[in-house]
């Protein structure tokens, strides 16, 4: 039988306290504020503890809508422990990440507008600018999309493009993101299409300069401080909530 998921019912021993499920609330805002909501498709997840089930949102509703009400607990078969209503059915593949890359905590997916023309290029993530820098030699790549990722094939081959990487670009698709906190998964997300607005705008004003090895890999350490991420992250979170 399916619990009402309240505060008091996810602190505790289940590894996600009060301030993770506000974060949660606020990765989806952001996501929305950001430009990552047309339509109700992509998914955010959280690892629930050391275990492989998951909190998600429950699907019908935007991402600018969602609220703590909207909080399921999904075991390793996709069946909702707390909450009501379904999840989304693409959250499948983000379980075989989790039970192939202990280390990451968070994922996030979405299909924004310059992340999924990129992807219908059918190249690696090009990394030209500082802004981007977090993905280098930091994104996987996956050739051949497989097709809509609600089965287990489809959860393998992705979860094999990430590697051991924290991003994975996925041709005619677009980008998954990991983290080993939510706040970076969202940051990463937020910079992917960041980055893919800017490949594009330069591939259509010329040719891509590449960067520096050396100057990219500090750059990548430098953006990945979690005192950056963080604070990014709570700048965007002001920023959704002054839009609300």
């Amino acid at each position: 039988m399916e619990k009402t998921l309240t505060l008091d019912s996810i602190s505790g021993n289940d590894g996600l306290d009060h301030t993770s499920v506000r974060t949660l609330v606020e990765a989806a805002h952001v996501l929305a504020h950001q430009g990552h909501a047309a339509s109700l498709a992509g998914q955010v997840t959280v690892r629930d503890g050391d275990s492989c089930r998951l909190r998600t949102f429950a699907l019908g509703r935007g991402f600018e809508e969602m609220t703590t009400d909207d909080i399921l607990l999904v075991d390793e078969s996709w069946k909702v422990i707390e909450g009501h209503d379904k999840p989304n059915p693409g959250i499948r593949f983000h379980g075989w990440i989790y039970r192939n890359h202990p280390e990451v905590r968070a994922i996030v997916h979405t299909h924004p507008p310059a992340m999924s023309a990129l992807s219908m290029l059918g190249i690696e993530m090009p990394v030209a600018h500082m802004d981007a820098a977090m993905f280098h030699e930091d994104c996987g790549f996956l050739a051949h999309w497989p097709g809509v990722p609600t089965g287990d094939d489809e959860g393998r081959l992705i979860s094999q493009a990430l590697g051991d990487r924290r991003s994975a670009m996925l041709v005619n698709h677009g980008i998954v993101c990991t983290g080993a906190t939510l706040q970076e998964a969202v940051y990463l997300n937020v910079f992917a299409e960041r980055n893919a607005r800017m490949v594009l705008d330069a591939m259509a004003a010329g040719g891509i300069q590449p960067v520096d090895p050396h100057a990219a890999r500090e750059a990548h350490d430098f953006l990945l401080q979690p005192a950056i991420v963080n604070a990014t992250f709570a700048y965007w979170v002001r920023q959704a909530s002054r839009a609300a």
